[in-house]
């Protein structure tokens, strides 16, 4: 899908930066805004419209009026609690200085709990698939400053654009200590409507045997997998599912330490 990038409604000379960046950056054209909603643009460009507006970058994929940005969503509380107590650092066996791999990075909350864990000596490294999404959360975990709570544990977030299986194929053998893995749900959780805007756009491709034959090369410890209570996933490509009651989501493990 052709993606133009453009400014706000009443630019500036800061969105005006912002855009050309983004457009050099991600070798997208600028399009001037001339007023025009995003719907007008969408129509008369035929193409999904990269905002660079007065505090943020937004995404829209055409059809959508609302648009996907960063925020730190649920890593916002979740880290606001004992991180220890978080259930993917429960099940995943996550520990300060450990390299963790968020093969689906997605709004990056989860690479933002793990960043809060592993700590200075940790490395976490974020993939995405679709270069525009990769671009916005990237760019919005350099420059997100509403909680100072996080702000050293996004700014050590390495984000990648590509598809995972060819990132992990491409990383030398139990390079990393967990690797996880959170594909688009095959069922819609109506509570998460902040990825809605995302949804057209994300990677929907499901689990394959390769993905996790590659995930269980690469980790050292655990490959977790975040997936739909009635997801029939974790037994097929052999997780040890975690039960968690009363939620629409459940964690699978792999203990990549036994032989």
């Amino acid at each position: 899908m052709k993606t133009i990038v453009t400014t706000a409604y009443r630019p500036n000379g800061k969105t005006d930066e912002l855009a050309a960046k983004a457009a050099a950056d991600l070798l997208l054209p600028f399009v001037s805004r001339r007023k025009r909603s995003i719907g007008k643009i969408h129509l008369e460009e035929g193409a999904d419209v990269l905002v660079a507006a007065k505090e943020r970058l937004e995404f829209y994929p055409q059809g959508k009026t609302e648009p996907f940005f960063f925020h730190p969503n649920s890593s916002a509380f979740r880290t606001k609690r004992p991180i220890v107590q978080d259930p993917l650092i429960e099940v995943s066996g996550l520990a300060p200085g450990d390299t963790f791999i968020d093969c689906t990075l997605g709004m990056a909350s989860d690479a933002i709990v793990a960043s809060m864990h592993t700590g200075a000596a940790g490395r976490v490294i974020g993939c995405e698939s679709h270069a525009v999404l990769a671009y916005v959360v990237a760019e919005g975990l350099k420059e997100y400053s509403a909680m100072p709570h996080l702000t050293e544990s996004m700014r050590r977030i390495e984000v990648i654009p590509g598809k995972a299986v060819d990132i992990l194929r491409n990383m030398p053998g139990k390079s990393a200590d967990v690797v996880y893995m959170d594909p688009m749900f095959t069922e819609t959780i109506q509570e998460a409507t902040n990825f809605s805007p995302l949804r057209p756009a994300a990677d929907a491709g499901q689990l394959d045997w390769t993905w996790v034959e590659e995930a269980k090369r690469v980790a050292k410890k655990s490959v977790v997998l975040k997936a739909h209570f009635r997801s029939e996933d974790f037994e097929r490509f052999g997780f040890s599912r975690r039960v968690r009651p009363n939620t629409k989501f459940h964690y699978g493990v792999i203990d990549c330490t036994i032989e």
